[in-house]
């Protein structure tokens, strides 16, 4: 991505997102996280299970209603829209979401030229039917499927495939801004390399933002510009993909690599994964994301910020 031009698309800032506010089962999913997504980058979100990245993307996208925070796209305040307002509309349709499954995202009793052309006719981007079945077999080109297919359902696709048309769907409504929840997770590994080297071609030509959420941190190495890492639904560290593949700062991100599988019998066998001690988050320390180098953002204590300061300086020695 161009660092000339860093136009900021989506800004969000202190989200905070609650379930069960009050009561005694209360959920706090996602606390005080801020961050920005720049126009043309792929922003990737990574974290284990549980950590907060699809409820991240899902208040984003507005399939909830934050609790509290900001969430900016295009200057616009989206956790203040109301659903079925005119401008609630409008983020619809520059927003969209490719889902994890891509069978429970797609309705098994409609034709595949019906799944995709759904937001067409909701948004009435259409002047005719012949317009809308041309709209439709461009789509299934672009994904890498036969125009042919569109009168064909779901069941009839393997899972590489269904994803396809789940891309193809995002993208009919022409959105500037697509949240990818672990779209690949569910696919052969086979699979993905094409799926996610489909979604890179497609956002240079289109000129699309991403949000790619994933627990696979070489896939999303492969696809971020920057990386954002989630634990406990809070952000620990956030900078480029190489800084944070190759100078991880905070211990967590540490582990989360360590974890990885290399595929080399030798090596892989002396690789020790990096337990991670998450009760060194409840010291009763007042923690914030602190820029610790140029772009590199750690969520540190004041008296954590020196030592890591000392272990960026250690990288580049």
């Amino acid at each position: 991505m161009a660092e000339q031009k860093k136009e900021v698309l989506v800004s969000v800032k202190d989200l905070q997102q609650f379930f069960n506010l009050g009561k005694k089962d209360e959920v706090r999913a996602i606390q005080d996280i801020t961050f920005d997504i720049y126009r043309g980058e792929t922003l990737g979100l990574v974290g284990e299970s549980g950590s907060g990245k699809t409820t991240t993307g899902r208040a984003i996208i507005r399939l909830y209603k934050p609790t509290s925070g900001e969430i900016m796209f295009n200057g616009k305040d989206i956790a203040k829209l109301k659903n079925g307002s005119k401008e609630m509309q409008e983020f619809r349709r520059e927003t969209q979401m490719i889902f994890q499954d891509p069978y429970a995202s797609l309705n098994p009793r409609m034709k595949v030229k019906d799944i995709i052309a759904e937001g067409i006719d909701i948004h009435h981007l259409a002047k005719n039917d012949k317009d809308r079945d041309e709209q439709v077999a461009n789509l299934l080109e672009l994904v890498g499927l036969n125009p042919d297919h569109a009168t064909r359902y779901p069941h009839e696709f393997s899972g590489g495939q269904r994803q396809r048309i789940g891309i193809a769907r995002a993208l009919a409504v022409q959105p500037q801004f697509i949240i990818a929840d672990e779209p690949i997770s569910a696919l052969d590994v086979s699979i993905q390399a094409q799926v996610v080297n489909l979604l890179k071609e497609i956002q240079e030509k289109r000129n699309l933002t991403y949000l790619f959420i994933a627990h696979d941190l070489s896939m999303v190495k492969y696809i971020s510009d920057r990386i954002a890492v989630m634990h406990n639904g809070r952000l620990v560290e956030l900078s480029t993909a190489s800084e944070v593949y190759n100078h991880p700062l905070h211990p967590y991100t540490k582990s989360l690599l360590s974890a990885i599988p290399i595929p080399d019998p030798e090596v892989e066998r002396k690789r020790r994964p990096q337990p991670y001690d998450s009760s060194m988050e409840e010291d009763g320390q007042k923690r914030t994301m602190v820029e610790i180098t140029p772009e590199h953002f750690v969520y540190a204590a004041a008296g954590e910020v020196e030592g890591y300061k000392a272990a960026a300086a250690a990288y580049n020695a």
